[in-house]
C-alpha cells in the first residue's frame, strides 16, 4: 500500500496527515497527486467521501510552497466552491496542511462583513479559497488581483454550473495566467462543464473512480409507504428519535423550518440548514450536528452537496426529490469512506409512481415496505425509537432590539443631547424648564 511520502508530498504534510491518523490515501488520491505534482491539469470524478479535497489541496499547498511568495491582494493559488458550507469544509481541511508548510489561507465567502474580509486581503495570501460571488465583488472593488494565481482548483464543477455560476466562473478564470494550472471536480461532465473543460484545461490527466454515487456495497435503500401527511408527520417523529446522527431533506426552506419546529416539540434535538439562514446560523448547524450535540439535521439540498461529515448512518428523503441526481447527492451524505449507512425515501399515496421512475433513472434498487402499521419493521430498517415527548425550546428566537434611530445614535455619541421634540416636550411639562423673558434696559445696554 502506497503512503502520502511516496507520492511526493513533503514530510511536514505527512505528519500533520499521520497525526489525524491518515496514513494510505484513497485511489483517486493515489492516482491524481502525482499528476498534479508534475503540473498537469486534472480532471477528477470521484464518489462523495472519496478524498477530493486532499486530491487537489495537497498538492497546491505542496507546490505553492516550493515557488515564490506572496504580496497581499495577490493570492498565488484560488479554490472555487459553490457554497459556503463547502468552502469552509476545505479551508478547515486544509489549513493545518499550510500551517505546517508556513502558508497563510484565507477564506472569502458571502454571507460574512466584507470590509473584515478586505482587511484579511491586506496581508500576503498564499492560498484563497472563495465562492464566486464574493471573489467577484473584491475583484470589482480592486481588494483582489489574479494575476498571480499559478494554480486553480474548481470543486463540484456541476453544482456551480446548477446554481448558475459558470458566468462568474469564467470571470474569475479569465483573470488567472492563460499557462496556469487548473484542477476541475465534477460529478458530470456535461454542458456547461464541459465547456469550462474545454476552454481552460490543457491535455488535462483524467482520473475517475465511481460514476454512480449511490451504488455502493455499503449503502442500503429503502421505499417507505407512509400513507398521508398526519402519517408521515408521526413516523417521521420515531424516526428522528433514532440514536445516531441523521439528515432530513425537504424541497423548501419553509417545510426545513416546520419540521424543526414539529420535532423540537416533540422533543427531538434538531436544527434546520437552508439558504435563508445568515452565516452564522449555517455554521451553527454544521458545528452542532458535527459534534454530536444536535443528532438530527434537517436540511434543503444545499446540504446534499459537499457536506463531508464522518458518522452520518440514515439519509431520509422527507420529500423525494425532483431528479436523480439530487437523489444520488442526498443519499451520498451516509456511507461515506467505507462506512455503512441507510437510505429512506418516504412515499405518500400519490407519490408512488413519481418515486418508481425516480428510482429507476438513479439506478438504485429500493425494497418497498409499508410501515404505516408495521413499528417493527420501521425499527429495523431506520432505528425508530419514540421520542420523550418533552418539548425543546423553538431555536433562534432573540429579543427584540430597538430601532438605532439617528436621534438615538447621536444620544449614545453625546449623552447630554435630546431631540428638539422631546426639549419641546419637556419644557411644556416643565415651567422651570421655561425660557425666561429678560427686561433689558436701556442704561445695561
Amino acid at each position: 500500500m502506497i503512503s502520502f511520502a511516496e507520492l511526493g508530498l513533503p514530510k511536514e504534510v505527512c505528519q500533520v496527515l499521520a497525526k489525524d491518523g491518515i496514513n494510505s490515501p484513497f485511489p483517486i488520491q493515489a492516482a491524481a497527486i502525482p499528476d498534479a505534482l508534475n503540473g498537469r491539469d486534472i480532471l477528477g470524478r470521484g464518489p462523495t467521501g472519496s478524498g477530493k479535497t486532499f486530491t487537489f489541496g495537497l498538492p497546491m499547498l505542496t507546490l505553492l510552497a516550493k515557488h515564490g511568495h506572496s504580496i497581499p491582494g495577490h493570492p498565488r493559488g484560488l479554490v472555487l466552491a459553490p457554497t459556503r458550507e463547502l468552502a469552509t469544509q476545505i479551508t478547515e481541511r486544509l489549513e493545518p496542511c499550510a500551517a505546517a508548510l508556513g502558508l497563510r489561507l484565507v477564506e472569502i465567502v458571502g454571507g460574512e462583513n466584507i470590509k473584515a474580509q478586505i482587511r484579511r486581503l491586506a496581508a500576503p495570501c498564499d492560498l484563497m479559497v472563495a465562492t464566486p460571488g464574493r471573489a467577484i465583488d473584491l475583484m470589482e472593488r480592486g481588494n483582489l488581483i489574479l494575476d498571480k494565481v499559478q494554480v486553480t482548483a474548481l470543486d463540484e464543477a456541476d453544482h456551480m454550473a446548477d446554481m448558475g455560476f459558470i458566468p462568474q466562473v469564467r470571470k474569475l478564470l479569465d483573470r488567472t495566467p492563460k499557462d496556469g494550472q487548473r484542477l476541475l471536480f465534477s460529478a458530470t461532465l456535461d454542458g456547461d462543464v464541459d465547456k469550462l473543460v474545454r476552454r481552460y484545461l490543457h491535455n488535462p490527466a483524467t482520473h475517475s473512480t465511481a460514476a454512480v454515487e449511490a451504488n455502493v456495497d455499503t449503502m442500503k435503500h429503502y421505499r417507505l409507504l407512509v400513507g398521508g401527511p398526519e402519517s408521515r408527520n408521526r413516523i417521521l417523529i420515531q424516526i428522528a428519535g433514532r440514536l445516531g446522527r441523521t439528515i432530513m431533506f425537504m424541497r423548501t426552506k419553509r417545510g426545513v423550518d416546520r419540521q424543526v419546529k414539529r420535532l423540537r416539540a416533540a422533543g427531538i434535538n434538531a436544527i434546520g440548514l437552508h439558504g435563508d439562514k445568515g452565516q452564522g446560523g449555517r455554521r451553527n448547524a454544521i458545528d452542532g450536528f458535527t459534534s454530536g450535540d444536535i443528532p438530527v439535521l434537517v436540511a434543503t439540498d444545499i446540504a446534499a452537496r459537499g457536506i463531508d461529515i464522518a458518522g452520518v448512518d440514515l439519509v431520509v428523503h422527507v420529500d423525494p426529490p425532483a431528479e436523480h441526481k439530487a437523489y444520488l447527492h442526498r443519499a451520498g451524505r451516509t456511507a461515506r469512506a467505507g462506512a455503512s449507512g441507510v437510505v429512506v425515501t418516504c412515499v405518500m399515496e400519490n407519490q408512488v409512481k413519481d418515486v418508481e421512475a425516480l428510482m429507476r433513472k438513479a439506478g438504485v434498487d429500493a425494497p418497498v415496505v409499508d410501515v404505516r402499521n408495521d413499528p417493527r419493521a420501521l425499527k429495523k430498517i431506520t432505528g425508530a425509537v419514540a421520542p420523550s415527548g418533552i418539548p425543546l425550546p423553538p431555536l433562534g428566537n432573540k429579543p427584540a432590539v430597538a430601532k438605532d434611530t439617528g436621534a438615538r445614535r447621536r444620544q449614545k455619541k453625546n449623552p447630554a443631547w435630546e431631540h428638539p421634540r422631546a426639549q419641546a416636550r419637556s419644557s411644556k411639562q416643565d415651567p422651570r424648564k421655561k425660557k425666561r423673558r429678560v427686561r433689558v434696559t436701556r442704561h445695561e445696554k
